[in-house]
């Protein structure tokens, strides 16, 4: 079996919106994330967005009728709950939770100090995709 490439991050979460457009806009000014790139079609529509966060990335895709987007659902046709969440390493916490309450996003675990060692809060974007923010770097400690 062959191994991972040796890159930048090896993970790459892909995320779909109804209104990919404003939500790319919308991460970049509220979560901090910048377009690494961005694709649109003819009437103006993201219909693939990169966003760099530190040296990570996500990747943005409209909700669309096809042959992959058959096994995907949105968190408002599922009653909000989630098989995945995204997990980020912020240096403010308490500083990015104002930001993001301010824009709208639906704080789910209110700010808290954690006893593995990071302070974070979790909460909802504009269409409800799951994120938490933390301090709590998994790469400082040891494996196992």
């Amino acid at each position: 079996m062959a191994g991972p490439k040796i890159t930048r991050a090896t993970l790459v979460p892909v995320l779909r919106y109804r209104d990919s457009t404003r939500a790319v806009a919308w991460l970049c000014e509220n979560f901090g994330f910048a377009k690494h790139a961005y694709y649109e079609d003819e009437t103006g529509t993201c219909v693939h967005a990169e966003l760099a966060f530190g040296n990570g990335m996500i990747m943005i895709g409209p909700v669309r009728d096809t042959a992959f987007g058959k096994f995907m659902v949105q968190p408002d046709e599922i009653g909000g709950r989630q098989t995945q969440s995204l997990f980020a390493i912020v240096a403010d916490p308490d500083a990015h939770c104002a930001k993001a309450k301010a824009a709208g996003a639906e704080i789910v675990m209110e700010l808290r100090d954690e006893s593995y060692g990071g302070r974070e809060y979790t909460c909802r974007d504009l269409e409800g995709h799951i994120w938490t923010f933390s301090t709590y770097d998994p790469w400082s400690t040891g494996p196992g």
